[in-house]
Formats: C-alpha cells, structure tokens, sequence
C-alpha cells in the first residue's frame, strides 16, 4: 500500500539529510533496510504502536538540542572490574576504551566490519532487525540498519570472565547518534553486557542478538541521566534450545525514550526475561514496547515492567505475547505497573496475549496507582519521616522489576542509584 503524501515527504526529508557510511560487506543488508523504510514511512501519531507516543521530535530532519548534563557521580557500573568500550557521540574511542581483547569473546568495531569481506557478522546484521519487522513493522530500526556509522560485533565462545561495557558519552549538545551492536553467542558460551551513558542528543541504537543452543546472555542498561536526551532503542533477540537472555533496563530523566525489544524462540526450552524500571519528573514520556513470540516446545517468557512518576510525568507499556501453534508447555508471564506520586502523572497501558496453542501458561495484568497510604503511615508512627518513607516504598515497588537481574552485586548497586536519585529529588 503506497504511502500517504504527508507520510512520504516527511521520510524523504529525513533521508534526505542523511548518509550512508562506508558499507563493504553489509552494503546488501542496508540497502535492503532503505527499501523497509521507504516501504514504511516513518513513524506518526497516527500509527497503532505510536497512539501513545508522540515520535515527531525522533523523525524530524534535524536533531533537537539537548544540554549535557554533569551528574557530578562516578558513571554507572565504575565499580565494577569490566571491559570498557567508549563511545563518543557516537563515534568509538580507542583512547577511552580498554584493550578490546578478552578470553572467550571477539570484539570488532563496525567500520572494521563494512571494510572486511567474509566476516561473520556479515551473516547476522540487519537480519533480525528484518524479521522483527512483522507483524508490526518497525521503521526507525530499519532506519539504524541503513545508516548507523558505528557499533560493535561481539562473538561469545566461551564464558567470559567479566562483562563488558559499552559506554556512551555525551559532549555536543546537537548530536544526532546512530549505533548498532551484532551479538552472537555460540552454543554453551555466556557473558554479561552492561550499557550505560546518554550517548546523545538525540540517540538510534539498534542491537541484534543471536544466542545459539545452550547460550545465555545477561543484558543491564542503564540509560543516561541527561534531562533534554531523547532516544529510541531496538533489541532484537533471537533464542536456539536451552537458550538464556536476561535484559534489565534503567532509565531515569530524559525529556523521551522509547525501547522496543522483539524476542523470538526458535528453539525448545529456552528461557527470556526481559525487564525495565523507571523513574520520571516533570517533562518525562518513557515508553516500554515488547513483543515476544513463542514458535518452540517449553519455552519461558517474563516481562516485568515497573514506572514511577510524579510532575506530570507519562509512562507507556505495550507488551504482547505471540504463541504460535505447536508452541505447547508455553510458560508467559506479562506485569506492568506504575506508581503515580500525584495526580497530574499518567499511564497507559496495553497488554496483549495471542494464543494459537492450547496447552499454556500465560498471563498478564497491569495496574496503576498511589503510594500505600497504610504502608505510609506505618512507617511514619515507626518515626520515618514522610519523604525517606515514600522513597523506601518507591524502592520496594522497583524491587520486583530490579531482581530480574542475575548478578545481585549490580542489582544493590542499581538500586542504590535509585535510592539517591530519590533522595536529590525530595
């Protein structure tokens, strides 16, 4: 179906103003990916997945400015022996980044990629990102996979010691950042990948994830705390046999963000939990959109998704699982909540089951509301004064979303974070 003329102007406009990097052995793939997006258009208000969401300031031709913000903290996860890998605005730093060699796990940059024939990436990228195109079509992503300049390619063959870190920094208040990541974990290999940092301005980062039979993989972000940042995330997952993926989210301040993540078992008894938690204040719209599709035998899917919000501040959630026929012993569970610290705060929920198998486990609910007043005033008559009070309750309602992650030493150090974001805020 051809594209409206206001719809078609606008992509082209975009495009327009864009280029596309050097290519080598990804050219096919990316140019593939433009023929998606012109197919598409770019997203608007009118479009299903983006009733909620207002994705103007993510199409226009030209990044909004966004002030770099100094936390004057240490950056996430610095207390942690890790692999450092730096970005700037986009752009890989050799200088900021540790030696890129470690036991167990290969890590090339992009470029090095697209001017090197017969790598194994070539096979892998922008190949989820086009399966997770349907049944809901994802342009922006597309859009990544044409464009993005920078990113890196992470093969797991063995388990790898300690996690690495991808980093993203933040310095000109115009930048306007494309990346994307291709992770391949071998059969029985494991590690651990952290992401933290506000990248940019205006921030496209798409990551393509292939876990073969056996693997596992542990994903925390922590997205930066830059209050004007926006920025759109797409994961792809794709799951053999007895595969792991576990992924935690973190995001605090930023005027929008919006992460999507399409999780897709191939094969027999593997297990996604994909999980996120919030805190927002005043002009804040996060937007959680998830899609999981079941096509094996006894497969688990969780999605916990917590949200507090205060100022006026807007959380969404859209999650759906998808069980195809013959995907029986489904195990899928679904929970979003949002905690509302006044009344001018909101939140939209859309939770979805679609179900073609009939012996299954699937559920999911949602609910909005209040800090409990009788939990309130129990800790008051105990002395707490009203504000730590509302705080350890806060921290209680993160709780459940923040025990997704595996390694409890980065989920007390999260944790902690929120804790102090709450407390500066008070």
């Amino acid at each position: 179906m051809a594209l409206d003329e206001r719809k078609m102007t606008a992509t082209e406009a975009r495009l327009a103003a864009m280029q596309v990097p050097e290519v080598g052995c990804t050219k096919e793939a990316r140019e593939a990916a433009l023929e998606r997006v012109r197919r598409m258009g770019l997203p608007g208000r009118r479009d299903e997945y983006w009733k909620y969401t207002r994705p103007d300031s993510l199409v226009q031709v030209a990044a909004p400015r966004a002030a770099v913000f100094d936390a004057g903290e240490e950056p996430m996860f610095s207390a942690f022996d890790r692999l450092r890998v730096v970005f700037v605005d986009g752009v890989f730093s050799p200088e900021l980044s540790d030696d890129l060699s470690l036991e167990g796990v290969q890590i090339d940059r992009l470029e090095d990629i697209c001017c090197t024939n017969d790598h194994w990436a070539e096979d892998l990228y922008g190949v989820l990102e086009a399966r997770g195109q349907s049944p809901v079509e994802r342009p922006l992503a597309a859009l990544n996979t044409a464009y993005a300049g920078d990113g890196v390619a992470i093969r797991v063959t063995g388990r790898v010691s300690k996690p690495i870190n991808l980093t993203y920094v933040h310095k000109s208040e115009q930048s306007d950042v494309l990346l994307h990541h291709v992770i391949r974990v071998e059969p029985g290999a494991e590690a651990t990948i952290l992401e933290n940092g506000p990248a940019a301005a205006r921030f496209n980062k798409c990551m393509e994830i292939d876990i073969a039979d056996g693997g596992r993989l542990h994903l925390v972000r922590a997205q930066g705390r830059d209050h004007e940042r926006r920025a759109y995330t797409s994961l792809f997952a794709r799951l053999g046999a007895k595969a792991t993926f576990k992924s935690f989210t973190l995001t605090v301040n930023g005027v929008l963000t919006r992460n999507e993540a399409v999780v897709e078992f191939t094969g027999g008894d593997a297990v996604a939990h994909v999980a996120g938690a919030c805190a927002g204040d005043g002009n804040f719209h996060h937007d959680d959109t998830v899609f999981i599709t079941h096509d094996a035998v006894g497969c688990e899917s969780r999605q916990v998704f917590k949200k507090v919000l205060r100022n006026g501040a807007t959380g969404v959630f859209q999650g759906k699982i998808l069980v195809k026929e013959g995907a029986q012993k489904t195990d899928g569970y679904q929970i979003s909540q949002s905690l509302l610290l006044d009344e001018d705060s909101q939140f939209f929920a859309k939770p979805e089951l679609e179900i073609y198998a009939d012996d299954v486990a699937c559920s999911h609910g949602s609910t909005s509301g209040a800090i409990d007043e009788e939990a309130l005033f129990y800790l008051r008559s105990r002395g707490v004064p009203a504000a730590e009070a509302q705080d350890l309750l806060t921290l209680a309602f993160i709780a459940e979303a923040v025990d997704e992650i595996e390694d409890k030493a980065i989920a007390e150090d999260i944790l902690g974070r929120v804790q102090g974001w709450l407390a500066r805020r008070r």
